[in-house]
């Protein structure tokens, strides 16, 4: 094994462990990290966004680095910088448990038995399921599935196909602080500023490939490609909007509309209008379609990091012989 392909091979086994074993069911680095950053919050917080953006920077650039020391520890030695990337890689992917909750949220409707319904859904998103009825508990699960791929699949691929592991560590630092504190709520509205910034700024680049690789693997390309263009723009985060939109057309449905949080309530716009709304058969279809997206975002990463390393060579050697 060449040593510069040890993360495209560590990567691929990496999702190959997400989608056998799901999440690792102790010891979680994300739960740890989760903790830590937990622990230093309390240490931190003040109602400014100084403080916050400190607490951004600690958190996110610490488990970057930290990222960055063990990649350094086993450069050498491309078996174990393989095993490293591969370890980080299913640390940071939830693709399987995503389509596994998602799927039980489902089976539970398909079942009739709403209160498990509602009792589950917390496992996947924030809002509030006493608020919700069969149909808008549907819609919340492929909302989830749709955000969810790119910041639980496609953005940790991106990153660690630019960046290897301290791009896989900080990527995941990075979602996970936005999701503890980058949220509007009173505590959070100016401490969370800068991780809620910082989210949308490291998922550019994976929610766009999300939306492009929904448009290729669902079922109706031309209704997907036709929602992202006219709706993608109308959500109010800059990246879910184009993933949701995306999922919207190529599932025949619409998305978007009245949604609570824990007393806090939105008004967002409809993405897919036109279409019919979301119903329970159609969050099996969500996951079949992140499925496939993950595993496009796969290749494509993967390839473009080989591709990368390709002309690399190639303009080392083209400067070797000009130098002799």
């Amino acid at each position: 094994m060449r040593a510069e392909h040890a993360p495209v091979y560590g990567a691929v086994l990496g999702y190959a462990c997400d989608l056998v074993a799901g999440d690792p069911r102790r010891g979680h680095p994300v739960a740890a990290f989760g903790r830590a950053a937990a622990a230093v919050e309390r240490r931190l917080w003040h109602d400014h966004r100084a403080y916050g953006a400190l607490h951004t920077a600690l958190c996110a650039g610490g488990a970057a680095a930290a990222g960055g020391v063990l990649a350094r520890a086993v450069r050498r030695s491309p078996a174990a910088s393989a095993a490293l990337a591969a370890a980080a890689t299913w640390s940071v992917l939830g693709g399987t448990s995503l389509g596994r909750e998602a799927r039980a949220v489902g089976a539970a409707l398909a079942a009739g038995d709403l209160g498990a319904a509602r009792a589950r859904l917390p496992h996947l998103c924030g809002r509030d399921p006493q608020a919700l009825d069969e149909r808008q508990i549907a819609r919340a699960v492929v909302e989830s599935v749709a955000e969810n791929t790119s910041d639980a699949v496609v953005g940790a691929l991106v990153w660690g196909a630019l960046a290897g592991v301290p791009g896989l560590a900080g990527f995941r630092a990075v979602n996970t602080l936005d999701a503890m504190v980058g949220h509007k709520s009173p505590r959070y509205a100016r401490f969370g500023w800068a991780a809620a910034r910082l989210d949308d700024v490291a998922g550019f680049p994976g929610s766009r490939l999300t939306a492009a690789l929904a448009v290729l693997a669902g079922p109706d390309p031309r209704g997907a490609w036709r929602v992202l263009r006219r709706d993608a723009g109308r959500h109010p985060s800059p990246n879910a909007g184009p993933v949701e939109a995306a999922f919207a057309g190529a599932l025949g449905v619409r998305v978007g509309g009245t949604l609570a949080y824990g007393g806090r309530v939105e008004h967002r716009p409809v993405l897919g209008e036109g279409n019919r709304p979301v119903g329970t058969g159609d969050i099996e279809r969500a996951v079949r379609l992140s499925q496939r997206v993950g595993a496009l975002a796969l290749v494509v990463c993967a390839g473009a990091r080989l591709a990368w390393r390709a002309v690399g060579h190639r303009r080392e050697g083209t400067e070797r012989d000009q130098l002799t």
